[in-house]
């Protein structure tokens, strides 16, 4: 194989990382969806899910990924309304 098709860099780029609050925080739902909607943004939905202990579609973070979507929608942030739009159709 040709080296230039070889990616010497693969694997250099440093995972996402997530803050968050303490689980047992009132805001950590909020936080959690936040961070799902970041990491499927960041085509890390996995590690998002690892890190916040939800699944993408949660039914228990459809109120917190409602109101994301509403603030996308005012701000016509239009990558954050698809996304949190996704995310609903997912927990239906």
């Amino acid at each position: 194989m040709s080296r230039a098709f070889v990616n010497e860099d693969a694997g250099a780029t440093p995972e996402p990382t997530y803050d968050l609050p303490d689980p047992t925080s009132a805001y950590y739902p909020e936080a959690a969806a936040w961070a799902l909607l970041q990491g499927a943004d960041q085509g890390d939905s996995v590690g998002a899910e690892r890190a916040t202990g939800h699944r993408w579609g949660d039914p228990e973070l459809v109120p917190h990924v409602q109101a994301i979507l509403e603030r996308a929608e005012a701000e016509d942030n239009g990558r954050l309304r698809q996304l949190a739009r996704r995310f609903l159709r997912a927990a239906r």
